[in-house]
């Protein structure tokens, strides 16, 4: 297993905005050889962001990087630059690889 996050720190202001830009967004995910599951995750509130994480799983490294390098990924992050209002600093990507699973 291969997962993959990216942290967002969004203002609170733009968050029911966010969320709906997630909620409508063409993902493209399911076509995706490799792809596992996604979600999109909203953590603490702080003084000036709330935090959120999308938290995708892959089967492993080479499928993440297959899809970073596919048309699928440019469609899903099509405008995505345009929002730069909604947060906080840009999203921190954090890659983590299995090393025990339990099922």
């Amino acid at each position: 297993m291969y997962l993959t996050m990216n942290r967002f720190k969004v203002m609170q202001e733009k968050a029911a905005e966010f969320e709906e830009v997630w909620a409508q967004r063409d993902s493209q995910l399911k076509s995706v050889p490799g792809f596992r599951s996604f979600a999109l995750l909203k953590g603490p509130e702080r003084e000036d962001h709330i935090l959120y994480a999308s938290h995708t799983i892959w089967e492993d490294e080479e499928s993440f990087i297959s899809w970073t390098k596919s048309e699928a990924f440019r469609i899903a992050h099509k405008g995505a630059k345009g929002r730069a209002e909604m947060y906080r600093g840009g999203p921190e990507l954090e890659i983590f690889e299995s090393v025990i699973e339990l099922h």
